[in-house]
């Protein structure tokens, strides 16, 4: 794990389980994952309509990328989460929370799309991640 700081500043408003800054050190080696999406390696998607199966499966997705990319949750810095409404926020946070370091939880944008590549899928996520250069 990189030393990454991350920051609120009183400058900006409260945040909701994300952090406003985020600074990689030098010599860092940066790792960043495509929108990882609820369709497991075998092809199955997630139940259409159920956020909380849908979005651990894409943190799995994620966490997958990240691994073969040599990286871990703890050395993620910036989540951008693609969703098609915002009405189940809550459980997409929740879902996100075992997955990131809640001590120190990486920036973080949630974009609401007119919809993703199937009208099944609800939410889409990338990560970017600093992790030690070798």
């Amino acid at each position: 794990m990189t030393s990454i700081e991350f920051g609120t500043p009183s400058t900006l408003p409260p945040t909701n389980g994300y952090s406003h800054v985020a600074s990689v050190p030098p010599g860092s080696r940066i790792v960043w994952t495509s929108g990882q999406v609820p369709i497991a390696a075998d092809g199955t998607a997630a139940p259409a309509g159920d956020w909380e199966a849908q979005t651990r499966q894409v943190m799995r997705n994620v966490g997958a990328a990240l691994e073969a990319g040599g990286a871990t949750w703890d050395d993620v810095f910036k989540l951008t989460i693609f969703v098609v409404d915002t009405s189940a926020l809550a459980t997409v946070r929740a879902v996100r929370d075992e997955f990131v370091n809640l001590e120190r939880p990486p920036t973080s944008s949630l974009v609401q799309v007119a919809g993703l590549f199937r009208p099944d899928l609800l939410i889409e996520v990338e990560a970017v991640a600093a992790v030690p250069a070798a």
